[in-house]
């Protein structure tokens, strides 16, 4: 039996390395996983109780088309039901838009080093990649411009961009989204919006409202602390939105979830209390690297990027045997690695196992 050939070359994708595998494989009894972009401060103790209440309904399909929450999703973002599709994590949702949206033949266009979830699903419907180089770790948008055919069908921004945490700004982005030929579909991949901080970020809902070919991608897993969950949305035009329900499985999100998020998005305090620890971790990591001497991008997630200024491996290793787990082995920043925002407890350890990893690399090279 043979696979479709569009995908036996593909990846198959790497999540950040467990803590229970680490403290096995390296006899650590203490580890800090820096390397997935998930919540250091957990989730709303709304959301748990949503969760517990929602056990008397275990062996209960969950509402398929997500109703209950779709609806206070809508009001909480004054746009209309229809307007809003959830799935399993925005990851999900991207995978019903390539299906959507994409065949063979098409153009896709998205940054060279980005979300590769983009690249994934785009291939297995056996569209045509457009990658285009980044600059200074932020979307070119103009050469992005510049790539549109009339095959291109979506363009994918990841803003904040993963990796690199780069944002594209109000301005930029509006006269961008206003020079995309209308056949061409915007997605703006926001699953770190809630912790941006910076005034210059777009109103993408704005844009929205003002742009039929705009989709904007949100998750619950990053600041709400719902990863296990799995749980994103989409919100589009209406004709999108039904374009892409139609391909969306029933069922596709659990009431747990579903439960959790609603009970999520009502609790601002803990929002709002996530948003400024967050800002104070990437203050103090900047300012500490800034110490190391070593550059790295603006961040506006919950992670920064920089140059270790040796090879991303080697610092990675080096990290893992110090309880440290990152992220490393990005294509086009081979130097480089990606850490996760922790609690101040969790950034403090970093800094010190990245001092010793440095040191280290200095007296062997």
């Amino acid at each position: 039996m043979n696979p479709k050939k569009n995908i036996v070359h593909l990846p198959v994708y790497q999540p950040g390395k467990p803590i229970e595998e680490v403290k096995r494989e390296l006899g650590l009894k203490e580890v800090i996983k820096l390397a997935s972009n998930e919540n250091p401060f957990g989730s709303s103790e709304q959301a748990k109780l949503a969760i517990q209440n929602e056990l008397a309904n275990i062996s209960i399909y969950p509402d398929g088309g997500s109703v209950q929450l779709t609806a206070a999703i809508a009001e909480y973002l004054q746009v209309a039901p229809n307007q809003v599709i959830f799935g399993a994590g925005s990851d999900e949702v991207i995978l019903m838009l390539a299906r959507a949206y994409l065949s063979p033949g098409d153009e896709t266009i998205m940054a060279d080093e980005t979300f590769p979830q983009y690249k994934h699903n785009a291939e297995i419907e056996g569209a045509t990649i457009i990658e285009v180089p980044l600059k200074d770790g932020t979307h070119d948008l103009p050469a992005i411009l510049a790539k549109v055919t009339d095959r291109t069908k979506i363009i994918w921004i990841c803003n904040p961009n993963n990796p690199t945490g780069t944002i594209n700004r109000q301005d930029e982005l509006a006269k961008f989204i206003s020079e995309v030929p209308k056949h061409v579909l915007i997605a703006l991949d926001e699953a770190y919006y809630e912790y941006v901080t910076d005034e210059a970020y777009p109103d993408s809902l704005a844009l929205l409202r003002e742009n039929n070919n705009v989709i904007v991608l949100r998750t619950f897993s990053k600041i709400y602390g719902l990863a296990s969950l799995r749980i994103g949305y989409g919100v589009g035009h209406p004709d999108v939105i039904r374009s892409v329900n139609q391909v969306r499985e029933p069922f596709n999100t659990t009431r747990f979830a579903q439960a959790a998020a609603l009970a999520s998005i009502k609790d601002l305090e803990f929002l709002n209390n996530c948003r400024e620890r967050n800002a104070e971790g990437r203050i103090y990591l900047a300012e500490q690297l800034d110490r190391l001497g070593l550059s790295h991008f603006e961040a506006h997630g919950n992670f920064v990027m920089f140059d270790a200024k040796i090879p991303s491996q080697q610092a990675f290793d080096g990290l893992l045997r110090r309880g440290i787990i990152s992220r490393a082995r990005w294509q086009y920043y081979p130097t480089y690695i990606r850490i996760t925002v922790g609690s101040q407890e969790q950034n403090e350890a970093f800094i010190k196992a990245l001092e010793e990893v440095l040191a280290e690399a200095a007296v062997l090279g």
